[in-house]
């Protein structure tokens, strides 16, 4: 008796930690319709490694392919063989791709191989309102071309959706709030005293909190200038400030030494964590009292999402994709929003100094901030996104 082939899904990233991080939802989707899933991507960046053991015991079979995240180097030729040849010895049913150079080179080695459908989920374009013109006229044109050979765009925040919709040429597009997050899994279980111990953190302090890669597009550097901004002003005062907290950055990346210089070269060394890659953020937003996130760009940030469910208020810049999760905000320098203030320039050290302060002065304020973000951050569940994911996967599938 002749056996019915394997159904296989092809999921593809530049780097190997972004499915165990944020798509093992959907991997269970494919799973439950019958299809054996494979993962191609970058198992040898050494900022993600770690990841890489979150995939043991999934079923997911493993595929290295060399990404690059520069589209410029004549490596993506090797890239594109590479996922060329493994799309013509698998004979995938279904290609879903993720990042930039992941969405590039696989939706080209697609077209080439016949192999369909393909899902393009684009977790923020590279052009945006703000980017640079030179961001326009790189990533613009190549997404534009590569919507043709695509069969569902998904887009994650309303900017792109409607963009993608009006100006690309994808079969289909689709708007979901996100990765989606399990909010029954929300809950408040630490002993604070014991946790800020176990991290070395001062117990007597308000714990103002960041997350993300180390690298330029989180804008770190930042907050490090704006709290050495506010010593000295404190200093320089006849009536000090009151500053009676403590920073801690959550993360692993190129500027990882670049950072701890600056805070050390600024004197703000003592009042700055730098905690590393954690595996227990979650424990981590329960022992802060507020989260800051001043990054350059974002599709819709996954770290903010969390911060926001955990009840925190929240102090961000005014990008695509924290404006859909901090929702209506009053227009002015300084955006008061429902669960926090949003910072219209992203590079404005003072405002973000000035946002800290506002909201250490007022803790009353804070914690109706963070009561408002707990709530709003139901919108954005796993199970909204679970179930139009569903669909959309069955839409597509036999």
């Amino acid at each position: 008796m002749q056996m019915k082939p394997t159904k296989k899904a092809l999921l593809v990233t530049t780097v190997s930690g972004f499915v165990p991080q944020f798509e093992m939802s959907n991997v269970h989707i494919l799973q439950s319709m019958g299809y054996e899933i494979h993962y191609a991507a970058n198992y040898n960046t050494p900022s993600y490694g770690k990841d890489n053991h979150r995939l043991d015991g999934t079923g997911i079979i493993r595929h290295q392919i060399d990404f690059i995240r520069s589209p410029f180097k004549p490596q993506n030729i090797k890239i594109y063989k590479q996922l060329k040849q493994l799309m013509q010895a698998e004979h995938f049913d279904l290609v879903h791709c993720h990042t930039p150079m992941g969405g590039v080179m696989a939706r080209l080695a697609a077209h080439a191989t016949k192999t369909a459908p393909v899902i393009y989920t684009a977790h923020g374009f590279h052009f945006f309102k703000g980017a640079s013109i030179i961001n326009w006229l790189c990533y613009y044109p190549i997404e534009k071309i590569l919507s043709r050979f695509t069969d569902e765009q998904i887009c994650i925040n309303k900017e792109d959706y409607e963009r993608a919709k009006k100006h690309f040429h994808a079969k289909h597009v689709d708007y979901i709030p996100g990765v989606g997050i399990n909010i029954e899994k929300i809950q408040k279980t630490v002993d604070v005293s014991r946790k800020k111990e176990e991290l070395g953190l001062p117990k007597d302090k308000v714990i103002l909190l960041s997350s993300g890669e180390l690298i330029k597009r989180k804008n770190h550097e930042a907050i490090i200038r704006a709290v050495a901004e506010l010593k000295q002003k404190s200093a320089a005062s006849s009536e000090p400030l009151p500053l009676d907290f403590h920073y801690v950055i959550c993360g692993h990346g190129v500027l990882d030494g670049y950072l701890q210089q600056i805070a050390e070269e600024l004197e703000v060394s003592d009042s700055i964590s730098f905690l590393g890659y954690r595996e227990d953020m979650m424990e981590i937003f329960q022992i802060a009292d507020m989260f800051i996130f001043p990054s350059f760009q974002e599709g819709l940030p996954m770290a903010l999402l969390e911060a926001m469910a955990y009840g925190l208020p929240v102090i961000c810049s005014d990008i695509r994709g924290s404006r859909d999760l901090m929702g209506k905000c009053a227009e002015q320098s300084l955006d008061y929003c429902d669960g926090g203030i949003m910072v219209k320039r992203t590079d404005d050290i003072s405002a973000y100094g000035q946002a800290i302060l506002l909201l250490l002065k007022d803790r009353n304020l804070m914690q109706e901030m963070g009561k408002k973000n707990s709530h709003r951050a139901k919108e954005f569940s796993d199970k909204l996104v679970k179930s139009t994911m569903e669909k959309i996967y069955r839409g597509l599938l036999p």
